[in-house]
């Protein structure tokens, strides 16, 4: 991506205001054959399909616009009725297309697998007919994005784009197209298409923000990868005090990876003068399982409730068993029901975008079981402290629910890591087994693939980590008070990340080459 990123910067520099949308279209569709070669055919439909199917609303919306002026007042209603059942059957054909090629491609085998397994309840036995395929480069994403872009412009949130580079360049541009963040066309589509002269700042934070997003993932996240994956490949092995350091450590690792590949694809697109959406706010700050889901993947978590929650809530179906639980019980449970069936929905849904297998779909469940717990008990809980005169407003409640919150995540993490669930039972359970603080006291803990050193540099880190955090969470904005700062301070602090990200990166002799872990999904 580094050759992509500065070639595409010279030239975008270069050439004119009204080409420079033609630059990173090329360069967009270079690195996507690079690391995708005959797939990009399928990134290509997904483009088409969304611009003609958008066209073709836009057609429609017109074509009524100037029906209506000429209708009898008695009849527009029928009209208007006519039309939308046309404009959902667009909809409804683009989406499907779209979803189709990613279900065949991600999940035929767990499908196949599933139909495999239940025709064996009947003693009929066949074996899977589905075989694992290659995906193209960021299909979950770029997938979810064109779907966002098509439903937007059925809603008539905006017109959709009689310009099909710019469809393509919204779909394809290549910081975001293997991680995200999830794009939309009406934040995005404008930006990559209009094209901005250099600008000094831009550049300069924008390179900041890239090395800081490396400082994450080389220094702290593949470090900690080292660990893990020993902890985890080998976790019939270990247990204890081992085991929940694996456990804390992926947390570390993953959050550090993601959100590094997100401040590198952020400060890509800001050398650009293009502003991505952010994707972390501070998640291990979370007080609650839900607050920790809206800060964590938040254009996910965005898309999940704009396309699935509130597709599901506002549909006849919905609003008719909304109708019936409204008669048949008090008002908190006529509201819980309904609300925790399309949440169920949305949690399947995150679960299973992650990837096809069981353990996914559990890893989305149970998070929505938790939430439903937590919506369920609220009243209860108030009450009782209430009685107890707790301060729910206090320091120490506010930090015992970032602990448990913490807890909670650093659970589904577990489950997201271990290969499956039977793996990942067996690893809760023997955290829990010969626990003591033998293996820090006698050093047994820093001989697991990494050293004592190592070890250090990941507390150093996650210190960092915490420090940046906190100092954000208050509203400030580290990047812009480090450039109030004098120069000698400046530079120091950048030459200071820089020479840590070449010095103290975990590469070279004895250290594993690890690749984005999102990447895969």
């Amino acid at each position: 991506m580094g050759f992509i990123l500065m070639g595409s910067f010279f030239f975008y520099s270069i050439v004119p205001l009204k080409h420079k949308w033609k630059v990173l279209l090329i360069f967009s569709y270079l690195f996507y054959f690079i690391n995708s070669g005959k797939y990009i055919v399928f990134i290509l439909f997904s483009t088409l399909s969304i611009y003609f199917g958008g066209l073709l609303l836009n057609k429609i919306d017109d074509g009524f616009s100037m029906a209506k002026k000429a209708l009898p007042k008695e009849n527009k209603k029928e009209f208007k009725s006519i039309i939308g059942w046309q404009k959902k059957c667009v909809c409804v054909s683009i989406v499907l297309l779209n979803l189709g090629i990613l279900v065949y491609l991600k999940y035929s085998v767990f499908f196949g697998q599933v139909f495999c397994d239940l025709l064996s309840i009947f003693h009929i036995k066949i074996s899977n007919p589905m075989q694992n395929m290659m995906l193209p480069l960021g299909i979950s994403f770029y997938t979810l994005s064109a779907i966002s872009y098509i439903v937007d412009v059925y809603r008539g949130k905006y017109k959709a784009s009689d310009n099909l580079g710019k469809v393509a360049l919204f779909l394809v541009f290549f910081p975001h197209i293997v991680e995200g963040p999830i794009g939309r066309f009406d934040l995005l589509g404008d930006q990559v298409y209009e094209g901005h002269p250099f600008d000094y700042k831009n550049a300069t934070m924008g390179l900041q923000l890239v090395f800081w997003g490396l400082f994450k993932k080389i220094v702290i996240a593949d470090r900690a990868n080292m660990y893990v994956n020993q902890i985890f490949n080998f976790h019939d092995q270990y247990d204890g005090l081992y085991v929940i350091i694996g456990m804390l450590l992926y947390t570390l690792q993953l959050y550090a990876e993601f959100s590094g590949c997100m401040d590198i694809v952020r400060g890509s697109a800001q050398m650009f003068g293009i502003e991505m959406s952010e994707n972390f706010a501070r998640p291990f700050m979370s007080k609650t399982v839900s607050e920790f889901w809206r800060r964590w993947h938040m254009t996910l978590g965005a898309w999940f409730k704009d396309y699935v929650f509130y597709t599901i809530s506002l549909s006849k179906a919905f609003m008719k068993l909304s109708k019936k639980t409204r008669e048949k019980f008090n008002a908190f449970f006529a509201t819980l029901i309904p609300t925790s069936i399309a949440m169920l929905a949305v949690w399947f849904g995150t679960g299973i975008w992650h990837g096809a297998s069981w353990k996914y779909v559990m890893y989305g469940i149970y998070y929505c079981l938790i939430m439903i717990l937590g919506l369920l008990t609220e009243p209860l809980f108030r009450k009782l402290f209430e009685k107890m005169h707790v301060n729910r407003e206090g320091k120490i409640y506010k930090a015992l629910q970032v602990v448990r919150t913490f807890i909670f995540v650093n659970i589904g993490m577990l489950m997201f890591r271990a290969d499956d669930l039977k793996i990942f039972g067996q690893m809760f359970i023997s955290m829990f087994r010969n626990l003591s603080w033998d293996p820090i006291r006698y050093g047994e803990l820093f001989d697991v693939r990494i050293g004592m050193s190592d070890f250090l540099l990941l507390l150093f880190g996650a210190i960092v980590l915490l420090l940046v955090g906190l100092y954000q969470e208050q509203g400030r904005h580290i990047r812009e008070d480090i450039a109030t700062k004098n120069i000698v301070f400046r530079w120091v602090l950048y030459y200071g990340l820089i020479f840590s990200v070449i010095i103290l990166g975990a590469y070279g002799s004895g250290y594993e080459v690890a690749g984005f872990i999102y990447a895969q999904f």
